[in-house]
């Protein structure tokens, strides 16, 4: 009972949230970026709540329960991409734009924008398609029912809240279910090493490989999981989208700061409380009972006191219904703000936008829900970073850091990048050579080679990502 009633006060508690900020909502403009007046606190937690959720609760467990230690080299691809990403965030904050489309309209073309708009899709609604999924499996711990039911459920929530107040709602949830997540996990470790007899005991319970850098992985498969999520962070639009919500330039670096710390803090917990639940649980494992992406829940469910359980188990929950606010209301802003509005709705008022995003964010919602039975939480984790990690992360990278690249040469590194990674998945490739090499291969080539091939680009498709900031960087 304790874990339903858990369950239930955190869905009261966003959904007060989340209706409390749509009744503030007056423009368009207030659903995309919060009026532009996120400070340094809510940006901390809304990115760190964005960046965790079910790849690294689930995808991460059930790596972590193969690998052991050597499973952080997924995670470990965002923290370097984040030390990247420090001398981005002010000058993306003076751009001032609303995605990363508009970044691409921008510094390469139209059909750019377009593009990188089909990419974000394909991505975006496949990590949503996990967060249901993850949800799901909670739902079906905390009261009993099925699996597939609880994923619907779990939809319909993170549909809900999306579509009341866009940014403003997925920003102050975050904040909340931020706060939570962190003591539940901090509580929860201790509480599960003490329940598996101390931390001698569930070392002296796993292969010698798990305490090691590389596992039972070569270099090759190790940075086929770090490259992923260092390149998914590099571009990913739900970060630049916060950096465009922000109070101001000096509030967006310092954001960054907090969420290294943060992420390279939690993440890491997170890495160990797979392992111990994987010493507790071991042969619900490897009988099939338990598939090893759901380790994490059905400890917290039957690995600690109720009391401690309770509170972690709820913490998840918020996590997942978090990350798949963040990344249903990414790509819903894409197809209005790019595409319909740019293209199709070029007059209409803010109540008709407005409108067209909360059916944006339903129709995304169902899409995202229609892939969400796949076997593998980890290998649909890896191919949603490797799309957007090939097609879009090369040429955002490009506009801020190289004045060389040309509009023909970021046309066609999108194209392939994209391609190749939806190809290698189709001919089910990835178990020759994992995703990320041949689809990044072909969009770094494409950029730099195209773009040299080609007349340089004008200064004023260049010159807004090098203006200096108002820090004077």
């Amino acid at each position: 009972m304790i874990y339903a009633i858990s369950l239930a006060l955190i869905v009261l508690a966003l959904l007060v949230v989340s209706v409390l900020r749509s009744v503030k909502l007056r423009t368009h403009n207030d659903f995309m970026v919060a009026d532009r007046q996120l400070s340094v606190w809510v940006l901390i937690f809304t990115l760190l709540c964005s960046w965790i959720g079910a790849g690294s609760l689930f995808a991460g467990a059930e790596f972590a329960y193969k690998q052991g230690l050597a499973s952080l080299w997924l995670p470990a691809g965002g923290w370097a991409g984040l030390l990247v990403i420090y001398f981005i965030a002010g000058r993306a904050r003076s751009f001032a734009q609303y995605t990363i489309p508009d970044l691409l309209e921008v510094r390469y073309s139209p059909m750019a924008r377009v593009l990188g708009t089909i990419c974000i899709i394909v991505s975006y609604t496949a990590i949503v398609s996990y967060q249901f999924r993850g949800g799901g499996r909670i739902l079906e711990l905390a009261f009993g029912m099925s699996e597939t039911a609880g994923t619907i459920i779990l939809a319909v929530f993170v549909i809900l809240f999306t579509a009341l107040a866009g940014m403003s709602s997925v920003a102050y949830t975050d904040l909340v279910i931020g706060l939570l997540v962190t003591i539940g996990c901090l509580f929860a470790l201790p509480a599960m090493i003490s329940h598996a007899g101390g931390w001698p005991a569930v070392t002296a319970a796993l292969p010698s490989s798990h305490l090691t850098a590389m596992g039972t992985m070569t270099w090759g498969e190790a940075l086929g999981y770090f490259l992923p999520t260092f390149t998914l962070m590099l571009g990913n639009q739900a970060m630049y989208q916060k950096f465009f919500s922000a109070r101001s330039e000096r509030d967006a670096r310092l954001s960054v700061v907090g969420w290294i710390i943060g992420t390279v803090v939690l993440e890491t917990v997170i890495v160990l409380l797979a392992i111990v639940g994987g010493v507790m649980f071991h042969s619900q494992v490897e009988s099939g009972q338990l598939p090893a992406w759901g380790l994490i829940p059905y400890t917290a469910r039957y690995g600690v006191l109720p009391i401690i359980g309770g509170i972690f188990l709820a913490a998840i929950f918020a996590k997942v219904i978090s990350t798949g606010n963040n990344y249903l209301f990414s790509p819903a802003t894409s197809v209005v703000h790019d595409v319909l509005e740019r293209f199709v709705m070029k007059k209409s008022s803010d109540r008709s936008l407005l409108l067209m995003s909360r059916v944006v964010v339903v129709l995304l919602g169902l899409l995202a829900l229609a892939q969400s039975f796949q076997p593998s939480i980890l290998r649909t984790a890896v191919y949603a970073y490797d799309v957007y990690g090939a097609g879009i992360t090369p040429v955002v990278v490009a506009a801020f850091f190289w004045k060389r690249a040309t509009t023909a040469g970021g046309l066609s590194s999108i194209a392939a990048g994209t391609v190749v990674a939806v190809a290698w998945k189709s001919f089910n490739l990835d178990p020759i050579v994992p995703m990320i090499f041949p689809a990044l291969s072909a969009s770094v080539v494409s950029l730099v080679g195209v773009s040299l091939l080609t007349a340089p680009p004008r200064p004023e498709q260049w010159q807004p990502f090098f203006r200096k900031t108002a820090e004077g960087r």
